[in-house]
């Protein structure tokens, strides 16, 4: 049975009836703290782990996030390949819908939306493992709160990477970096150099280029939700890791005879996926 559930709201107006002077009513509006807003689905009783969706937006902007935003459409996608794949094993699919659409610079909402996710996880699902997976600027805010203490692993998609992110927060996690060749809202090149930078910081770390792929992951879609569902249900240790996505993970370390970080740092860190028939909805 599928079961879900709403926590907080999206924010809004607090509205109040004056009366004019002319005697005819009218509404005034005090804005109100703006909340983000998680959406949690299970098909099992028990949560034993959750996968938590952060969407993208705009490099600054304080407009609400509305419900039937494409960005946020686009994570829901991802929800029905992972709680089919993932059956009666315990794993929940949350939402989040941020306060507003932009980074908004030092703010950084997206991260103080997302890590408000992390904790409101907790209360609800008890300290359960993540994996925190996010599209463009939800890939940075994703790479960002990837330190809390019950991140697993992070996947970003077409990331949103500015020079001088931090990586420390990576230290002993799984890190996934995918990007469409194609894309021309963000840089892939960025992203290859990032994963570059966090070799030798997270534990396992591989770029994977979507070959044909654009920022709006529009094309080859069944890939996209492939990729994610694979990676999240087996950092979640519901299923054993894909057979390509280890190769990606561990590539050169046997043929090298080194460790897997030190042959991270011989590899080119790009694992071209050419077939999608590996990847249908099953």
């Amino acid at each position: 049975m599928r079961r879900w559930r709403t926590v907080q709201g999206a924010g809004g107006q607090a509205s109040r009836y004056e009366q004019s002077q002319s005697g005819r009513a009218r509404v005034t509006r005090s804005p109100v703290e703006r909340k983000p807003l998680l959406s949690i689905t299970t098909r099992s009783g028990v949560t034993r782990g959750v996968v938590l969706l952060l969407h993208g937006g705009r490099v600054e902007s304080r407009s609400l996030v509305r419900r039937g935003s494409l960005t946020v459409v686009r994570m829901r996608m991802f929800a029905p390949s992972i709680l089919a794949a993932a059956g009666d094993a315990g794993i929940a699919v949350a939402v989040l819908r941020n306060r507003y659409r932009g980074w908004n610079g030092r703010d950084a909402d997206p991260v103080a939306d997302a890590l408000w996710a992390l904790g409101e996880i907790e209360r609800q699902c008890g300290a359960v493992p993540v994996v925190v997976v996010g599209h463009s600027m939800g890939g940075r805010a994703a790479l960002r709160v990837a330190g809390g203490s019950s991140v697993r692993g992070v996947v970003a998609l077409a990331p949103w990477l500015p020079a001088g992110e931090p990586t420390a927060q990576l230290a002993g996690r799984a890190v996934l970096v995918a990007h469409g060749d194609r894309d021309s809202v963000t840089c892939a090149d960025d992203s290859l150099a990032y994963v570059r930078r966090i070799a030798d910081v997270a534990e396992r770390v591989c770029f994977w280029r979507v070959a044909g792929g654009r920022h709006a992951m529009l094309e080859r879609p069944v890939h996209w939700h492939g990729l994610v569902r694979d990676f999240a249900l087996g950092m979640l240790g519901v299923k054993p890791l894909t057979q390509d996505l280890a190769d990606a993970f561990d590539a050169g370390a046997l043929e090298l005879g080194l460790g897997a970080k030190a042959a991270r740092r011989r590899h080119e860190y790009e694992y071209d996926y050419r077939s999608a028939a590996a990847y249908r909805m099953r």
